[in-house]
């Protein structure tokens, strides 16, 4: 996966470029039938490589249909004003009309109701009447470096999927090797020769090193890639761009992100009993990990919503949840800053309970113990 993901990403800039080198979309002409039912739509039939042609009556139409000589054809019946229905018939099964189609039958309508009792230009405004372009200005009133816009959320919104899985696998490879371990009783052998202190944190530091290894891989190809993509393919791939901060803070939340889900799997891999129930039971802590991809479009629109915050501050998600609010908003410095530190005090925190788990349960086979156990084991150790 280190060197994969970088890899399609090339792969996929390739091909693009060769195929808009070699294969162009050409805009196909189209003749499309239509009846009026309604009267008064004479004028506007030719939008482009599309002509529209009238037909007296729908079976007239439904004859040229058949024959081939038109593509399509629509029905505008009397009751159109008031009900602004249309009728399209096609012998193409499809799940609707094309936007073209739609944008041409649309415009022709329109400019027909139209003609005469406005000017052309209003016609063309209210064919389009809105092109919003939004600009943030700092608070001094300048015009801010770092803009807005889709293109901003696209890079953090790709890298927090790819950060969610590498922590979840690095961690589930954590405990799926502890479980395995303790089944097959090579633990023995290990904590005869180092201490349980030694082993947690060797495996932590081992799995967390290649983790990382992989993170640092794509944040550094992240602006490679992006800039052969915008200089090769262009279009809306030039708008896309990396908020400031972004590859420090992809490290540094990996680095805690992981350390924490680390520490709760070699807690969970003591306690289990074999690697699959181990890996059952690491699965209610991931669910809060993924809680920001699923909620993306509510994060679009409300990037500084009380829930978001929570969920930035909160160690199980922050580590997603923060890169992917980078794309969307100027974070706090202050909520940063707390969600790191809780981050740091919850591995700590969580370091030394799992400690002293991994110390009493290691050896321990057979039944799992439960969570009061646990916890009077905590009390008395």
């Amino acid at each position: 996966m280190t060197v994969i993901v970088p890899l399609i990403a090339v792969l996929l800039i390739g091909v693009s470029q060769l195929v808009s080198g070699i294969a162009r979309p050409t805009a196909e002409a189209a003749i499309i039938g239509y009846v009026d039912e309604l009267g008064g739509f004479q004028q506007y039939t030719s939008q482009g490589n599309i002509t529209l042609v009238r037909f007296d009556t729908p079976g007239d139409a439904t004859d040229a249909l058949i024959s081939g000589d038109i593509n399509e054809y629509f029905v505008i019946p009397p009751d159109y004003i008031s009900t602004g229905v249309i009728n399209r018939y096609t012998l193409e099964k499809q799940l609707t009309a094309s936007p073209a189609v739609t944008a041409v039958i649309n415009n022709f309508l329109l400019n027909n109701l139209l003609a005469g009792k406005v000017p052309a230009a209003t016609i063309a405004r209210i064919e389009a009447p809105l092109n919003v372009v939004s600009t943030r200005l700092t608070e001094t009133g300048a015009v801010a470096p770092e803009q807005g816009g889709y293109g901003a959320l696209i890079i953090p919104f790709v890298f927090s999927i790819l950060l969610a899985l590498s922590i979840i696998f690095s961690s589930t490879y954590l405990l799926q090797g502890l479980g395995e371990e303790k089944e097959n009783r090579l633990i023995e052998i290990l904590l005869s020769s180092v201490s349980a202190r030694q082993l947690l944190t060797g495996k932590v530091l081992g799995i967390g090193a290649a983790g990382l290894v992989q993170v640092t891989v794509w944040v550094i190809s992240a602006p490679l890639l992006l800039n052969l993509a915008s200089s090769s393919i262009g279009g809306f791939i030039s708008t896309i761009r990396l908020p400031p901060n972004f590859i420090a803070l992809a490290v540094v939340y990996f680095i805690l992100g992981y350390l924490l889900y680390a520490v709760i799997s070699a807690a969970i891999g003591a306690i289990s009993s074999s690697s699959r129930e181990g890996q059952q039971l690491i699965g209610v802590f991931t669910i809060p990990a993924l809680i920001p991809l699923w909620f993306t479009s509510l994060l679009m629109f409300l990037p500084d919503n009380p829930v978001w915050v929570f969920f930035t501050i909160f160690p199980l998600s922050a580590p997603v949840e923060a890169i992917m609010r980078l794309g969307v908003s100027a974070i706090p410095a202050w909520q940063l800053v707390a969600s790191i530190g809780v981050l740091v005090l919850s591995i700590i925190g969580i370091l030394l309970l799992t400690t002293r788990v991994f110390r009493t349960y290691l050896l321990m086979y057979g039944k799992r113990p439960g969570v009061g156990e646990v916890f009077r084991s905590l009390r008395s150790g």
